[in-house]
């Protein structure tokens, strides 16, 4: 059951390294608004991981991978989130200057609790509308499943070990970012990188939109 396990975890490694929509939202939120913000996105995409996880151990996220008229539903809203990020990366009002954290600090509990929330809430809703993550679940997760436990628990503890995999692989990036931030923040450096970002953005979308 071990090899099994650290086979498992391997592969959900390999997985979690490549790159994706989580890389390129976590990358415009800590670069825009620092190490906090990204970290509390990155809390968004580990709690939509997680509710993936629940429905598919319950069973709900085999019914819509299962149903191709949700499925569309579902991807169709995703591709449009994230298009709507990447359009907002490339529309962005201060992408002419550097980003100053100084007036959210100083605005008080409002602010910084307004901005929290929507770290924490662009994380969550770009994963919880990615129904590729219901058939990657649904699809992967009982093949590697250690034989010595039940399905569910089997697939439960995958699901744990693939949410700490990309809090850990995330933040460890959020890091790297927020160590760099007064280079990106550099006026030029900024636009160029909101530019970047707001077509990679785009362009997941379009691919979620035009993937069967």
């Amino acid at each position: 059951m071990l090899t099994q396990l650290l086979t498992a975890t391997g592969i959900l490694a390999l997985l979690t390294l490549v790159p994706g929509p989580d890389m390129a939202i976590v990358t415009r939120r800590a670069v825009a608004r620092g190490r906090a913000d990204g970290l509390r996105t990155v809390a968004g995409i580990t709690a939509g991981l997680l509710l993936w996880g629940v429905l598919t151990v319950a069973g709900l996220a085999a019914l819509l991978a299962a149903s191709a008229e949700v499925y569309l539903v579902v991807k169709l809203a995703g591709a449009a989130y994230l298009c709507l990020l990447g359009i907002q990366s490339l529309r962005r009002p201060g992408a002419t200057a550097a980003p100053d954290p100084a007036p959210a600090e100083a605005a008080g509990s409002t602010g910084t609790r307004c901005d929290a929330a929507g770290a924490w809430r662009t994380g969550l809703v770009s994963n919880a509308l990615n129904p590729k993550i219901a058939v990657f679940y649904t699809g992967l997760l009982p093949a590697l499943a250690p034989s010595g436990l039940r399905p569910a628990a089997g697939m439960a503890l995958l699901v744990l070990i693939h949410v700490l995999l990309t809090a850990a692989w995330l933040g460890a990036y959020v890091y790297v970012l927020s160590r760099a931030r007064q280079f990106f923040g550099r006026p030029r450096v900024r636009r160029a990188l909101d530019r970047v970002t707001g077509v990679v953005l785009i362009g997941f979308g379009i691919r979620v939109a035009t993937t069967p």
